[in-house]
């Protein structure tokens, strides 16, 4: 039997794709590491995937962080942090009472979801309509984004919409996401280990993709100054969705 991380020939294409999409996505193409996740979890077992994942969206989070340390407004943060955590670790305990053939329509069914709020978002006719902005809405998001987080890396758009509430200028909403991200993750590290999803072979599998994760956090800043965003998250959301549907299948 193949070792599970011995990906070779397209698989492999697909794994540094993945790992350019992580990267880019943490700074500054918002919406393209949703893409990796199907892409991680079609040429691996579902619940592996998840562990491979984790520690290259960490690595890209340094990135981002690095860049945009100055511009987190933390209050916002505060707040979500309970929720989030909670979230976390009600993930956690779902993650081990389901399958790798169970989690794989899980993972596709969220990254749908998900994509169905961005879509929902996006409409003109709802440009302009106000979120709350209390502990009320922070509550339910924190608790969606912590579980989806937990369970299949997955909490952008959900993050995307709770920061779009809080009506930040362009720097803060992507400072604010960056921290974000980065210490929810570095805590969602030990859960993961303990799972057995985070592992000796994973984090080898990372180290050969660590590259591909720098390039892609340097390639996002230099595309965003050369293509439109909205085109731009319209294909790769686009490209999600038959990736979730694939998982479905």
């Amino acid at each position: 039997m193949r070792p599970m991380y011995d990906v070779e020939g397209i698989e492999w294409y697909a794994a540094l794709v993945g790992a350019l999409l992580i990267g880019a996505s943490k700074t500054g193409l918002p919406g393209a590491g949703i893409l990796a996740i199907p892409l991680f979890a079609a040429i691996l077992p579902a619940k592996a995937s998840t562990g491979v994942v984790l520690p290259m969206l960490v690595l890209a989070d340094v990135f981002a962080v690095v860049w945009y340390r100055q511009h987190a407004v933390w209050r916002h943060l505060v707040q979500l942090f309970p929720w989030t955590m909670a979230g976390v670790v009600l993930g956690y305990f779902l993650l081990q009472r389901v399958s790798d053939q169970q989690l794989r329509p899980i993972i596709g069914l969220i990254i749908l979801a998900m994509l169905g709020v961005n879509f929902w978002r996006s409409r003109p006719s709802h440009h302009d309509c106000r979120i709350p902005e209390t502990a009320a809405f922070a509550a339910p998001i924190g608790l969606l984004a912590g579980t989806t987080t937990m369970m299949a890396n997955a909490a952008g758009p959900v993050m995307t919409i709770y920061l779009l509430a809080m009506r930040l200028p362009k720097t803060e909403f992507v400072g604010t996401g960056a921290w974000y991200f980065f210490i929810m993750n570095l805590v969602k590290v030990p859960f993961s280990t303990h799972l057995g999803l985070i592992n000796a072979e994973s984090l080898r599998f990372n180290l050969m993709l660590a590259p591909a994760v720098g390039g892609g956090a340097l390639l996002g800043r230099i595309i965003l100054q050369r293509i439109p965003e909205k085109p731009f998250n319209f294909a790769v959301q686009m490209f999600a969705a038959l990736g979730a549907l694939r998982l479905l299948w």
